[in-house]
Formats: structure tokens, C-alpha cells, sequence
């Protein structure tokens, strides 16, 4: 259950929103300070699975042969094998795609090494590399989980920008993950707390309210 406050922010976000012709996401600003973040120890680099969902559609690539492919086919947006790996290393245009409209990837222990020789110029410098898979681990549940992941990436700024919901969701769930998100920072941060300055929640195009 997250912090009336927290709650009572989204509610003003969602409430002082201007209509729109179209479904909103609604994003998360976080300031961080007194960080060092030249020193990619102390940047921000973490995936969070939200309880509530992110409110949308999420785009999901597995990489897998045999039957670890044919059981990825039922939940994920794609599924590539070796072949069709070794053709994105020679068709940097088609890679790069691939690379913009995917939210994650996935890919089998096996295959990460190709990858990260056929893809990693593209995949790395975007934060994208694929979750490795365990040959015990069930693709399928992996796969519903990245949907309800966001990444929070500093890299360099103080000032970083996460999905939290949309805009039809509700404040209490928009909440719950607005207060997952900060304690996951809260725990992270070499000072806690003391790391974040401010914390905005907003609509796409609506006005920032303050959070913490």
C-alpha cells in the first residue's frame, strides 16, 4: 500500500491532465544529488517489475531454438533463431529496428555470446542487452514479467524519466508503483534518500506535480 501522499500526487497528475485524443502514459522524473555520476558505479541502472503493470503495450524479442522457442511463441512479440540472429549482424539498418521497437529482449545463456558479437554495438549503447535464460527457467513466466518491468537509467544525469502507468489506470495502482520505484531507489543509492532531491509524477502532456 503506497504513502497517502504519493497517492494523493498521482491524483492531482491525473485529475489536472488536459483531454487528450489519445491514451496518456504517466511518467515518473526523478532528481537525484551529491552523486558522482561520471563514476558509472553510482548511476541508476535497474529493472523493476511494477505490481500493477505499466499501463501498456510492452515489446519483447526472444532469441531460442528448439522447444525453449516454440513455448516463447505463445507470449512473446517475437522469436529468432540462430540463422535469423547471424542476419541482423549483417544488416545494421534492420538491427537498429529491431533494437528501437523492442522494449526487452530475452535470450538463452547459449546464444548470448552471438549475440553480444553479432549485436552488442547495437544493443549495448541502448542499455538492451537480453535478459539471460536459464535452461530451467520458464520462458513464458520470464516473459510476462519483462511486460511488467520499467528500467530506471540515470547514465549520466541527475535527472532520469521512468513509466509508472496510464492515464486509465488508477490512482491507488499508479501509486503502488510510484512506491516501488522509490524503494528500490531508496535501497540502492549509496546515501538512500538522501541521493533523491525531487520526485514528479505527470501525464504525457499534462503539468508535473511533486511526489517527494
Amino acid at each position: 500500500m503506497a504513502d497517502q501522499e504519493i497517492e494523493n500526487a498521482v491524483s492531482r497528475a491525473l485529475e489536472e491532465a488536459p483531454e487528450r485524443n489519445f491514451r496518456e502514459t504517466v511518467d515518473l522524473a526523478v532528481n537525484l544529488r551529491d552523486l558522482d555520476l561520471n563514476d558509472p558505479s553510482n548511476r541508476v541502472d535497474e529493472s523493476v517489475v511494477l505490481p500493477s503493470g505499466t499501463g501498456q503495450e510492452t515489446t519483447i524479442v526472444v532469441f531460442a531454438e528448439g522447444e525453449t522457442a516454440l513455448r516463447a511463441e505463445e507470449a512473446a512479440d517475437d522469436v529468432l533463431d540462430e540463422d535469423e540472429l547471424a542476419e541482423l549482424g549483417d544488416d545494421d539498418d534492420a538491427a537498429k529496428d529491431l533494437a528501437d521497437d523492442t522494449d526487452f529482449f530475452i535470450a538463452e545463456k547459449g546464444m548470448m555470446q552471438d549475440i553480444g558479437r553479432y549485436l552488442g554495438t547495437v544493443l549495448g549503447p541502448r542499455g538492451k542487452m537480453p535478459e539471460p535464460l536459464d535452461p530451467d527457467d520458464d520462458v513464458v513466466e520470464v516473459v510476462n514479467r519483462m511486460k511488467n518491468t520499467v528500467q530506471l537509467r540515470s547514465g549520466e544525469r541527475r535527472t532520469f524519466h521512468t513509466r509508472v502507468g496510464a492515464e486509465d489506470m488508477s490512482a491507488e495502482d499508479i501509486s503502488d508503483n510510484i512506491d516501488v520505484i522509490v524503494r528500490r531507489l531508496h535501497a540502492d543509492l549509496e546515501k538512500g534518500p538522501l541521493n533523491v532531491d525531487t520526485i514528479y509524477v505527470k501525464t504525457t502532456m499534462g503539468p508535473a506535480v511533486e511526489v517527494a
